[in-house]
């Protein structure tokens, strides 16, 4: 069994790891958050190990990480994740630590066009290993840390070395080293953004609701925040988005009409109905001039013959994805081509001059989309 990495409570032990790993170029990085369980989703544990040393690192005890900063933003120190998105996002927005150096071994595997890119996956097809998935879940604030939960931690960045120098073998052979490479800086720099505007505009569906409609449902959603952060629980876990959906769309205005909905549970309509049903009633009672509104992004015009060389492109970055093995909204995604459609290059350099595509795209695709745009159909 694979021992369980030293958990570090302190800034004096993190600093003392810190120097163990001070000759190391590469670090495997991690992170455990606890979405699942709390209103205020937070960084609850971090993994950390370089070559020879490892250890866990519990933010939840310490309140200075600073020390981690330099390593983590020296960009001549190679840093391991697996889906990095995510964590760097909850890096910066917890401790402000930013990220250099980067080599997401997921990107890696998309531009190798690996079928299944989840480390679990990719960890069973190369080194068959089994990842116990029953603590993706789990509620990472408990202290102390039982025991297989810290083992489960330790080895999600164990093999991430391995992995990502075997990939990166993989890529330079490939000769998609610089594509990635781009990929990795663009990451580098993801950001936390907070919400603006109505709750509404977050939820699935709201878009298709009446402005009456709109105002129950922005008036439930406000309640739902409030009682989640009363709790200090996941909005999912005090109301779902389709039984407030239900709601809005019916305005039951009696305990009786709202238990009678499709989809109500009835523990919510005991627990919540009065408070539901009153705030029906508050919207209903909402003059038609102060009714809210979905925005509405301004829709583009049609144009058949955008959509003549928006067809030339699938079928161009069909044929080129199949070549290169890769999947094709990996390689272009549709807002992307749909620029290109739009804008209907006459040459290499007008397409570059544009600026809508990455460095490697426009170096290795950007003369075949401009080939591809003046064949006929």
């Amino acid at each position: 069994m694979t021992p369980i990495p030293p958990i570090l409570t302190t800034t004096a032990e993190l600093s003392s790891f810190l120097n163990d790993l001070a000759g190391d170029k590469a670090l495997a990085v991690d992170l455990e958050a606890d979405s699942m369980h709390h209103y205020q989703e937070k960084v609850c544990l971090l993994q950390v190990s370089g070559t020879q040393h490892s250890a866990l690192i519990d933010p939840l005890a310490m309140t200075d990480l600073s020390p981690l900063a330099p390593v983590l933003s020296d960009p001549t120190v190679r840093k391991y994740f697996h889906a990095a998105d995510y964590d760097i996002r909850c890096l910066h927005r917890d401790f402000g630590l930013e990220v250099r150096g980067l080599f997401d071994t997921m990107i890696a595997c998309q531009f190798l066009g690996e079928e299944k890119v989840g480390l679990a996956d990719v960890l069973q097809k190369y080194y068959g290993v089994t990842l116990d998935k029953k603590f993706q879940r789990a509620d990472w604030t408990k202290r102390p840390l039982p025991e297989d939960m810290a083992r489960y931690a330790a080895e999600d960045t164990r093999y991430l070395h391995e992995l990502g120098e075997m990939l990166e073998k993989r890529l330079r052979e490939a000769g998609r080293l610089e594509w990635v490479a781009e990929e990795f800086e663009l990451l580098e720099a993801v950001r936390h953004s907070e919400h603006q505007g109505p709750l509404f505009t977050r939820v699935k569906g709201a878009s298709r609701l009446k402005p009456r409609q709109l105002a129950v449902l922005e008036l439930l959603l406000e309640f739902r925040d409030e009682e989640a952060r009363r709790r200090d629980s996941p909005l999912f876990k005090v109301l779902g988005n389709a039984v407030m959906l239900e709601v809005a769309r019916e305005q039951p205005t009696s305990l009786r009409a709202l238990t009678g909905l499709s989809g109500m549970p009835a523990r919510l309509a005991d627990r919540y109905g009065r408070r539901l049903v009153e705030l029906v009633r508050q919207a209903q009672e909402l003059p038609q001039g102060s009714l809210p509104m979905f925005p509405r992004k301004e829709r583009l015009v049609r144009d058949p013959e955008v959509d003549q060389r928006m067809a030339k492109l699938k079928q161009w970055r069909s044929a080129r994805a199949e070549e290169l093995g890769i999947d094709p909204g990996v390689l272009i995604n549709n807002a992307t081509m749909e620029e290109i459609a739009r804008l209907n290059p006459g040459s290499v350099d007008h397409l570059a001059q544009a600026g809508i595509l990455k460095r490697w795209q426009q170096r290795e695709l950007g003369s075949s989309i401009c080939d591809a745009l003046r064949t006929e159909r």
